[in-house]
């Protein structure tokens, strides 16, 4: 139940903030982000301290660790794979676009007898 409380007490701090935001729309713009900044802040600090709190910031440093174990391709690799990419794109546009006129023609030219001034 304390966790509950803890929570919904982070979410009326970062509501808090965000109405500062709105509250200061008079004030300069930096003490209007700062406000929400601060609601941020205190509305992660409170949620801190709750169970599924921790649980996050565990969850979040073994997604970071995971995310170092992964083998990154390279400079050359990525240009060569946009590359190919590209290439593929363009070759489907242009074989897209010939099968289109040549239906076209057969349909328009051909079967209905349609010819195009």
């Amino acid at each position: 139940m304390a966790d509950k409380i803890k929570f919904a007490l982070a979410l009326l701090l970062l509501a808090a903030g965000i109405a500062g935001f709105y509250l200061l729309s008079e004030a300069a713009l930096i003490l209007r982000v700062l406000s929400v900044l601060a609601g941020v802040a205190a509305g992660a600090a409170v949620a801190w301290f709750t169970e599924p709190g921790r649980r996050f910031f565990v969850f979040s440093k073994e997604a970071v660790a995971e995310t170092k174990k992964v083998a990154w391709p390279t400079r050359k690799e990525t240009i060569q794979t946009t590359g190919v990419v590209f290439a593929f794109v363009v070759i489907m546009a242009v074989f897209l676009w010939l099968t289109d006129k040549s239906l076209e023609w057969v349909l328009y030219d051909l079967v209905l007898g349609w010819k195009k001034s």
